[in-house]
């Protein structure tokens, strides 16, 4: 180890640098990567997965997610923009790119020679100190009843999508949705569970046939023989588990026939089986039959379907296991295991079920309107040309809806554009200067490093990033908090007056958890390979 040196300058082993050195690089080409899709110009990447599918997005996390990223320190990355797609759903690019930065402006306050915790230290100190900067004197309150202010929050999200062009339609979408599972009082509630919004993909028509249904939509039609009905109008749900077909042994055996009469005798109990099974569904009320799909026999057969054709029942098959909790929350039935168990108090209720054909592809779909909806839940049917397009539009919806998710959890709103990292950044220098030692060192890198967001957007748009910001810089010096890039116009706007606005929490988490991130990095000094 060398001797140490007269001063404080920090004269550590060259391996602790070395591998320091490696972990930042690798981290800041992950960063490098996803630069580009940053903001409503950025650029979409395509990606070929293994399994020889396509994928077109401009979604950080979901880029990530698919990236095959081998060093440990560029995984860190990966899983950072996890969380912010956990916490925030929102954010997933610019958390990476702010980490990349804040990388950078490590490696100029390592070669200073000040030490790496110190750097955490004042970076943890700078995180807090931008959260409650941005939340004091930039933010704006809003409430959940203000519909307006929520979907231009939620434009500005779907503003740098694929989709962006149909986000004058999916907005409102997105909003609705969330805003039906709050339920009838949505001033009390703190959290939203994006799962009781189902999200059902029709290939067929374009984005703008997407819809609301505030009901119940199956992807598929009904299965029906001749004379089977295709519309039931104040319909009785139930939802049985049990199999509508001949039951089997529990093992694998073989009924050797020998004459027609045993043969007969065992079509006529067979038949006589499932009839006698119809007719206790029938006589339970219930005129739509959902059935859940069944993997060790089958879960119905031509002779039931036939026998509930008569009866005028609609049938729906192939209910997936999965979908059965929510399917009995919207409808209010519940589920039936036995046929013995059904009773009228165990049926769901609609004002009309119905097969219905979708414009620009021909498919049917069932959908259950009029429900009573006991446990707040919304469906979404998506359209869109081709899987790719369908697979990006319910990406960005969901992403869309996460942005109400963050309205509900913290009701802030802050200007979008650059204009809340350039007011932090502003923010921060000025207490750079009342700083005393190493943190006004520090505070300094990590303002510098917030101003990746303003200048990666307009080169993105292809402006000129140093003239941009400076003019930012200039606006925000002036008192003007709401100053942001116009990236339509080229130049600097009030993003409160051009409705370009996101939620506090997005910013807040991104700035918060690329922060633990980097500070992660930075105080790891080995690399231990355990084989």
């Amino acid at each position: 180890m060398a001797p140490l040196l007269g001063g404080e300058t920090l004269q550590e082993r060259s391996k602790g640098k070395d591998v320091r050195q490696s972990n930042i690089v690798a981290a800041k080409a992950v960063a490098a990567a996803i630069r580009t899709s940053l903001g409503p110009r950025g650029m979409d990447k395509l990606m070929q997965l293994p399994s020889g599918e396509v994928l077109i997005s401009n979604d950080g996390a979901t880029i990530l997610s698919k990236m095959n990223v081998l060093h440990p320190a560029a995984k860190m990355l990966v899983e950072c923009s996890q969380s912010q797609d956990i916490e925030a759903g929102d954010g997933t690019t610019s958390v990476v790119v702010l980490a990349g930065a804040l990388l950078d402006a490590c490696g100029g306050l390592l070669n200073k020679g000040i030490h790496p915790a110190m750097i955490a230290s004042s970076f943890y100190k700078a995180a807090e100190a931008c959260t409650s900067i941005l939340k004091e004197t930039a933010a704006r309150q809003v409430e959940l009843s203000d519909r307006e202010s929520l979907v231009n929050a939620v434009q500005t999200c779907l503003s740098s999508k694929v989709v962006s062009q149909n986000s004058d339609l999916l907005a409102p979408i997105a909003v609705d949705s969330v805003l039906n599972v709050l339920g009838d009082n949505p001033a009390e509630a703190t959290n939203v569970d994006l799962r009781d919004i189902r999200m059902v993909e029709q290939l067929g028509g374009t984005v703008d046939d997407t819809e609301l249904v505030r009901g119940l939509v199956f992807d598929k039609g009904s299965t029906k023989t001749a004379g089977g009905p295709s519309q039931i109008e104040n319909a009785k749900i139930a939802l049985i588990q049990f199999c509508l077909s001949a039951p089997k042994t529990d093992m694998d055996n073989n009924v050797v026939v020998s004459d027609y009469a045993a043969m007969d005798r065992i079509l006529r109990d067979e038949r006589k089986y499932i009839l006698n099974l119809c007719k206790k569904i029938k006589k339970s009320g219930a005129n739509v039959v959902l059935i859940q799909k069944s993997i060790l026999r089958d879960a119905y057969n031509e002779l039931s379907l036939h026998f509930l054709a008569k009866m005028g029942i609609l049938v729906v098959t192939d209910v997936e296991r999965t979908d059965v909790e929510f399917v009995c929350r919207t409808l209010g039935c519940t589920p039936v295991p036995h046929v013995d168990s059904l009773s009228p108090e165990k049926l769901g209720t609609a004002e009309h079920v119905g097969d219905v054909v979708l414009p620009g592809s021909g498919h049917k779909v069932v959908k259950f309107v009029g429900v009573s909806n006991p446990g707040h839940t919304s469906t979404v049917l998506l359209r869109g040309s081709n899987d790719l397009v369908l697979a990006e539009a319910n990406r960005s919806v969901h992403d869309a809806q996460c942005v109400v998710r963050s309205l509900v959890k913290q009701r802030y709103l802050i200007a979008g554009g650059g204009a809340a990292e350039t007011e932090a950044s502003l923010r921060l220098r000025e207490l750079a200067l009342e700083t005393t030692g190493l943190d006004s060192h520090c505070f300094k890198a990590y303002a510098d490093a917030l101003e990746v967001i303003p200048y990666t957007l307009a080169e993105n748009a292809g402006l000129k990033p140093i003239d941009i910001v400076t003019e930012l810089r200039k606006a925000h010096a002036e008192g003007m908090v709401g100053a942001g890039i116009d990236v339509k116009k080229g130049r600097i706007s009030d993003m409160y007056d051009m409705n370009v606005i996101q939620p506090l929490l997005v910013t807040t988490s991104a700035i918060k958890l690329a922060t633990e991130t980097v500070c992660m990095i930075l105080k790891v000094d080995d690399l231990v390979v355990v084989m």
